[in-house]
């Protein structure tokens, strides 16, 4: 249908298209919005061919929006990394402040928070490789990825300890539990991993999310000096 001027209107859809973004945003959308484009970029791209370019393209602003706020790639990936490690550690405290008394429901709700939906979705899979993929050449990469190790492993350890304490398992090693299940968790990780990954993103198909395997594998050579058996 025509309007009075002999032009076609624009559909719903491509209104929106067509519709300038805001020329401005608070710092705190604009810098989410941009992270949101990096995961999207890094995901079907790698870290290798992700851009300023493309992830202006992806967020649908300039380059020049980019650099405002983070300057360059390397910080606009550093600062990413952070976001995901920082929304998974939240997602951990929230899950044990939501369970707190009971480490049996604290236990259940930390390996169900490894795959909800929020987590576990293909984008910030793909991303989580690609970081892991780079962290043994990158210091700060590394960094990031342990100190988020570091904060579930301690939270997971302590809800172990806690139930051989409640469930009288005294010859039971809540480090070596809690290393277990962060193996059998970051197992899972891997083969939910998306199975078409970018090019230069197949190193981290490979790699160990959390460095609990190996220490799982050290632990376990030695065995326990008091009976197995439950008390």
């Amino acid at each position: 249908m025509f309007d009075n001027s002999g032009v076609a209107p624009l559909t719903s859809k491509a209104a929106q298209r067509a519709a300038p973004r805001r020329r401005t945003a608070p710092p705190a959308e604009r810098r989410k919005q941009l992270i949101d484009a990096t995961i999207r970029s890094v995901a079907n791209r790698g870290l290798a061919d992700t851009t300023i370019a493309t992830v202006a393209r992806e967020a649908g602003l300039s380059q020049g929006i980019i650099n405002l706020h983070f300057k360059t790639k390397e910080r606009l990936l550093t600062e990413t990394l952070r976001y995901l490690a920082d929304e998974y550690r939240n997602a951990c405290h929230e899950a044990a402040a939501r369970t707190e008394g009971s480490p049996e429901a604290g236990l259940t709700a930390m390996v169900e928070l490894d795959f909800q939906r929020g987590i576990c979705e293909r984008n910030k899979l793909a991303v989580w490789f690609a970081f892991w993929g780079e962290r043994r050449f990158r210091p700060t990469y590394r960094r990031i990825c342990s100190e988020r190790d570091r904060s579930y492993d301690d939270m997971v350890r302590v809800l172990c300890t806690q139930l051989c304490e409640h469930g009288g398992y005294p010859e039971v090693d809540p480090a070596l539990v809690a290393d277990g299940l962060s193996a059998l968790t970051d197992g899972l990780w891997v083969s939910a991993r998306p199975t078409s990954l970018p090019p230069n993103s197949t190193s981290a198909t490979t790699s160990r999310p959390r460095s609990s395997h190996r220490r799982f594998r050290l632990r376990s050579n030695h065995q326990p000096a008091t009976p197995s058996s439950r008390r």
